[in-house]
């Protein structure tokens, strides 16, 4: 009996992370109205503007609190080699799952950026069914375009692995 060969990086069995990110402040509103407001006066020198000279140190302590409670109670946000996680934080681990969408469903990641999550360079991504409806969101991701395309290429793999996996069971029937 032929034994089928492993294909090199790929486990059938075992779901295995790809990445990790967490939301940052934006991803609720509070953090995007200190986001609108640390971006209100565009004049500046340079990349600094006026409103982060103005407004930054005033804010700081409420960002700062804000973020340590984000961090402990918070959400975040993962990519399987099977599907994408959103998991609810209790100090800092992962308590509880709250959604899991198979990457086999998910047809395209779409950005949103509201204005307050512009001063934090983060979006909310929506991952989209190839009918368009919404499977879930992502809200308050930084750098998204990146997670984006770790989502999309996540997806392409899978279907890869999964074509395979396919061909060398035929092979095995034959």
């Amino acid at each position: 009996m032929m034994r089928p060969q492993a294909i090199a990086g790929v486990s059938t069995q075992v779901e295995r992370t790809v990445a990790v990110t967490y939301p940052s402040i934006s991803s609720s509103w509070v953090g995007q109205l200190f986001g609108s407001i640390l971006n209100a006066i565009p004049v500046g020198f340079g990349k600094v503007k006026l409103s982060h000279l103005l407004f930054g140190l005033p804010v700081a302590p409420f960002t700062t609190l804000l973020y340590l409670a984000q961090k402990a109670l918070g959400d975040t946000y993962e990519v399987t080699n099977r599907s994408v996680r959103r998991w609810r934080m209790w100090l800092g681990t992962r308590s509880r799952l709250v959604v899991e969408i198979p990457l086999a469903s998910i047809d395209e990641v779409a950005v949103e950026q509201a204005p307050g999550q512009v001063f934090f360079a983060a979006a909310d991504l929506h991952l989209l069914a190839a009918d368009g409806s919404t499977l879930g969101v992502l809200t308050g991701v930084v750098n998204p375009a990146t997670f984006r395309q770790t989502i999309l290429k996540a997806r392409e793999a899978r279907s890869w692995t999964d074509a395979a996996l396919m061909q060398i069971e035929s092979r095995q029937t034959a």
